[in-house]
């Protein structure tokens, strides 16, 4: 076997599976009215894994009780700086009733490990740890160094990878790789997110004498057909794309009033509504929140008495990276090596932490990992052990063709 490829079998699969089972039964998932309810255990668990590695390891917290966890393997001279990311927090199970086995139980039936986290992403968190675990025992001599990064709050506003930028760990990072369920498809791009709050302002009165107050519902509506077809314009003018799909518009919530009870004979003071809007390549965020406030001007100008008011939550810009970056080449070879297969490409759905690596500092990302990209989130939630394991080599190697001399 050829020096680098090696790699590939110190790759031990009881180990990473037992590893995986552990992490899946710390409990990680982010609850502000619980004490404790945080990835702080976790975290600590695998930073005394890393320093048992051998590994430069730091705890840093990105908000009180949630560290950050960053590790260095360096290799025999300078090079380039190669960062793989997993995070720690995970989804709650929901309702424990929908499962059939522990939600934290970590089982294992059919070749299969179950529990929250094992897909999404505890498991591709593990195989990227057991990835510089295979480079370092194999004793294979690379250039540069591997950067682990194992943040907080992924599933939420994702502030773990946001303070990583912020404080300059990722200063020097050349490529990464997310570590994320895609099945080991190398996704080259990226949904982005833009989450925006709409209100439409009316008058409360008495449902019976609808002449005394302002009813939002009516100018609401209006909003409605006008985002609908501001979607439908942007699918027209874009397409279908490649390996994201079309662009999306989406109401989540519709709600009036927007706090108190609902009553059938009361007309609301305001209406809300939430839009959850996933954008593709070729679309601007700004140009986007410009013509969502145009709507409302135009409605303001055309409706007597219709008042709306539009707040941007948040904007996650989508991501491509070039198919000739070398991160891309180095992990398309490593996928042929290990598979004796062509890599299938594609695209995710969602945003990742990646998301910000690429938006704040222009770093070339490239996601993968274990998982049915179907599964995180629900319940029964699982990863296939063959296809973990798969991954991990498919990380040690991907990160030996990039850092060779």
């Amino acid at each position: 076997m050829e020096a680098l490829e090696k790699v590939i079998t110190f790759v031990n699969k009881d180990e990473l599976v037992s590893f995986t089972q552990q992490l899946i039964r710390i409990k990680s998932v982010f609850d502000p009215e619980v004490p404790g309810a945080n990835e702080e255990k976790v975290a600590h668990f695998v930073a005394d894994y890393l320093k048992d590695m051998g590994l430069e390891v730091y705890l840093d917290e990105a908000a009180p009780g949630r560290p950050n966890v960053i590790a260095y393997l360096n290799g025999h001279k300078p090079g380039k700086t190669l960062l793989m990311e997993g995070h720690t927090d995970v989804v709650t199970a929901g309702d424990p009733d929908e499962w059939t086995m522990d939600p934290f139980g970590g089982e294992i039936k059919d070749g299969r490990i179950y529990g929250r986290g094992s897909c999404d992403t505890k498991g591709n968190m593990a195989a990227a740890i057991f990835a510089a675990k295979a480079i370092k025992e194999a004793g294979i001599d690379f250039s540069g160094r591997i950067l682990l990064c194992i943040p907080v709050d992924e599933e939420s506003l994702m502030i773990g990878i946001k303070e990583f930028i912020n404080k300059g760990w990722a200063d020097e990072v050349d490529a990464a790789i997310i570590c994320e369920p895609e099945e080991n498809q190398l996704c080259i791009t990226q949904r982005g997110a833009l989450r925006i709050v709409i209100r439409v302002h009316g008058k409360m009165s008495h449902g019976a004498m609808p002449e005394a107050g302002i009813n939002p519902n009516w100018g609401m509506a209006h909003v409605m057909v006008e985002l609908e077809k501001l979607q439908q314009a942007e699918v027209d003018r874009l397409g279908k794309h490649e390996h994201l799909g079309y662009p999306s518009i989406t109401p989540t919530i519709l709600q009036a009033p927007a706090k108190g009870e609902a009553q059938i004979n009361v007309i609301p003071k305001e209406c809300y509504t939430t839009l959850d809007i996933r954008t593709v390549p070729g679309q601007a965020h700004q140009v986007l929140i410009g013509q969502i406030q145009e709507i409302l001007d135009r409605l303001a100008r055309e409706r007597t008495n219709f008042k709306a008011t539009m707040e941007v939550i948040e904007g996650r810009p989508w991501t491509l990276t070039d198919m000739d970056e070398p991160i891309v080449q180095a992990m398309a070879a490593a996928y042929e090596k290990i598979t004796g297969k062509a890599p299938r490409y594609n695209g995710v759905p969602g945003t990742t932490d990646g998301t910000f690596l690429h938006a704040w500092k222009n770093i070339p990302i490239i996601t993968t990992g274990a998982g049915d990209r179907l599964v995180p989130h629900q319940a029964d939630e699982y990863v296939d052990i063959e296809e973990l394991v798969e991954a991990s080599q498919l990380f040690a190697l991907s990160a030996l063709y990039y850092l060779q001399d």
